[in-house]
């Protein structure tokens, strides 16, 4: 490939009408120009410019060459323009990859950015399989707990509080815990990244509990091993079963608060705290994000930070 750059210094030297003045445009010095001109005709085996004192007059080769060389610098300043607006006005797609649990709340995260900025699109991409963010050509991507690790930058969104719940219908059956130990006799409702293990008989998984104790002043901590009899992958799924009683879940306070408030879903144990869940937001690169990046990281952090059981990350 040819290096363009000669050809810029001569449409530039054109339209300054003198080597001095495309040197001032350029920020490089009269006989650099020159030189690079000379060069240039050296290598084509053509004279461009016909100098004088005065004046710079094209030659034929050079009238021919000239719009040719115009359009160049045009195609450039144009795309110089195309990237500053990716830097500075949100357009084109964004490509927004999340779990299905999270997908409920990109709608109300992003509508007002998508309808306050008309040239951007997005293409949501919902779903519980770790999708190749590169090759999807993925702008942010949603994820909780613990992170893979990734040449991606993780952007903290927010803590998720999580909370025990079950149905008032399942609780009736089998009656309410009142102590950790009690949850080893109910049937749970455990998700893939909770750490089940499987490996011989039924599933179980560790179960870490902390109370802020006020009269000793102190943090009590305690693990219960609990059975699982429903794993799954897919915590929208969880939440579901977990309505219809068929067994204690741990859920999101923010997605629980709703059918909490409802009467579908009861809190249990609610003096006991499970360990928040980070929610981060992955992008290619730290820097040099472009606005539409930008504008849509902004929004789901203010988002789910005004959720019930949220706090910043």
């Amino acid at each position: 490939m040819h290096d363009l750059k000669p050809y810029a210094v001569f449409a530039e030297t054109v339209a300054a009408g003198s080597m001095s003045g495309a040197a001032r445009r350029l920020g490089m010095s009269p006989s650099a120009v020159s030189q690079t001109i000379r060069a240039l005709e050296a290598q084509a085996g053509v004279t461009l410019l016909h100098r004088s004192t005065r004046k710079l007059t094209l030659t034929e080769a050079g009238a021919r060459c000239y719009p040719h060389c115009l359009r160049l610098l045009e195609a450039a300043s144009a795309a110089n323009d195309s990237l500053l607006q990716a830097r500075d006005a949100p357009s084109g797609e964004l490509r927004v990859a999340a779990p299905v649990g999270f997908g409920a709340h990109i709608a109300p995260a992003l509508a007002p950015v998508l309808a306050a900025w008309p040239q951007l699109r997005l293409r949501l991409l919902v779903d519980d399989a770790m999708i190749d963010l590169i090759g999807e050509r993925i702008d942010l991507a949603i994820r909780a707990g613990r992170l893979p690790d990734s040449r991606w930058i993780a952007r903290p969104l927010c803590r998720f509080e999580m909370i025990l719940c079950a149905a008032p219908a399942y609780l009736a059956r089998h009656g309410v815990p009142d102590t950790p130990q009690a949850l080893e006799d109910h049937a749970w409702l455990t998700s893939t990244r909770d750490g089940v293990d499987a490996d011989d008989g039924p599933a179980t998984m560790a179960l870490d509990l902390h109370r802020a104790d006020a009269d000793a002043d102190v943090q009590v901590q305690l693990q219960v091993q609990v059975q699982a009899r429903i794993v799954s992958n897919n915590q929208l799924s969880l939440h579901q079963m977990c309505e219809q009683g068929m067994g204690l879940a741990r859920l999101g306070h923010a997605d629980a608060h709703a059918a909490i408030e409802r009467g579908a879903l009861v809190r249990v144990l609610p003096q006991w705290q499970s360990a928040p869940l980070l929610v981060s937001a992955m992008t290619p690169r730290r820097d040099g994000d472009p606005a539409k990046v930008r504008v849509a990281l902004e929004a789901l952090r203010r988002h789910f930070t005004a959720l019930p059981g949220t706090r910043p990350a």
